[in-house]
């Protein structure tokens, strides 16, 4: 099977083409500098942007994937959750395309195809699916908009833990970069100012770190944040400052992340942790977790950073993998789920 999948739930178009678990091809536009200029996405403009890159993107995929659109045997896209502009056009653009080839069309969980991006490992070309070494594990997804633990006890079946009350951890890097004048977004940008700061300079709440659920919150972290910075105007003046501060706030988040996930893989009795989402590209987070799961003796799979953010390339993976399970096409008159809860 050769499938087309396209993922546009946010700020990023992306068009992948696979074939028997390979990634031929995963192209991806991103809108960050668009958005950067007011500080977050701006769903308007995120829509606009969708609809002048899809039909670019799309071409670049099959050309680099050396396939027509007349050998594709299906096709998916990002059916949700995800800003409704943005959804709409990956959707529709993906459901037209499966009418008149007359082919399969599947829509996909966002949050659910980030369970399977870690099996997706690196290789000459573009990656190739390792689900013959497949295990039940914890999964760890974080990103910008949301934070939560999985347990996936087999292919295809899996049950969410705990998630997010608040804020999510990417969201408080990002409001937390904001406060110090960091550049949009701040994800990145801590994460390299963190890398020459004291991690213990400044000290921290860690939300919910002792709690005996495995749900997280960062909104208390950020509001911390906020009024340190206030009360201490003359730190944003300092650049080693600055540096100390990016790293207190990492180590706080990732701490927080870090234990939650190695408590929930034991408590659950599995023996493999996963992570994927756009702030495991955090080198801090990375390490740490792969520190806690070896002292755990915890196998540990990290997505690797291209298929850690939004990208269509988890989105043709998973949809694969459900119509080889034969899991039913998705209806061509069926709607984009913009707050579709990870069941």
């Amino acid at each position: 099977m050769t499938l087309l999948a396209l993922e546009t739930s946010c700020d990023e178009t992306s068009a992948a083409v696979v074939r028997d678990g390979a990634v031929l091809a995963n192209v991806v536009a991103s809108q960050i500098k668009l958005h950067a200029e007011y500080g977050g996405v701006v769903p308007e403009l995120a829509a606009r942007e969708h609809l002048r890159n899809l039909i670019p993107v799309v071409t670049a995929a099959l050309a680099e994937a050396g396939v027509s659109v007349a050998q594709l045997g299906a096709v998916a896209a990002t059916q949700g959750p995800g800003l409704p502009g943005a959804l709409m056009i990956g959707f529709k653009a993906a459901q037209a395309m499966a009418f008149v080839l007359g082919k399969p069309f599947l829509g996909v969980h966002h949050h659910e195809a980030h369970l399977y991006s870690p099996w997706i490992s690196p290789d000459a070309a573009s990656g190739r699916a390792d689900f013959g070494n497949f295990q039940p594990n914890v999964s760890l997804i974080v990103s910008g908009g949301h934070t939560m633990l999985v347990l996936v006890e087999a292919e295809l079946k899996h049950r969410v833990l705990g998630e997010t009350v608040d804020d999510a951890a990417g969201e408080c890097f990002d409001k937390t970069g904001k406060l110090i004048g960091l550049p949009y977004p701040a994800g990145p940008v801590i994460d390299r100012l963190a890398e020459q700061g004291n991690p213990k300079a400044y000290d921290f709440p860690r939300p919910l770190l002792h709690d005996a659920n495995d749900d997280f919150s960062f909104s208390g972290l950020k509001t911390s944040v906020r009024y340190f910075v206030r009360d201490n105007p003359g730190i944003l003046d300092d650049n080693q400052k600055i540096r100390d501060l990016c790293a207190s706030v990492q180590a706080a988040i990732v701490e927080v992340l870090v234990a939650k996930t190695i408590r929930a893989a034991k408590r659950n009795g599995v023996h493999c942790v996963t992570a994927s989402g756009g702030v495991i590209c955090n080198r801090a987070l990375r390490a740490q977790l792969a520190a806690a799961c070896a002292k755990a003796r915890l196998t540990l799979r990290l997505a690797e950073n291209k298929f850690s953010t939004d990208n269509a390339a988890m989105i043709g993976i998973l949809a694969e993998r459900k119509l080889l399970a034969g899991k039913p096409p998705t209806s061509l008159e069926a709607e984009i789920a913009l707050n579709w809860a990870l069941a």
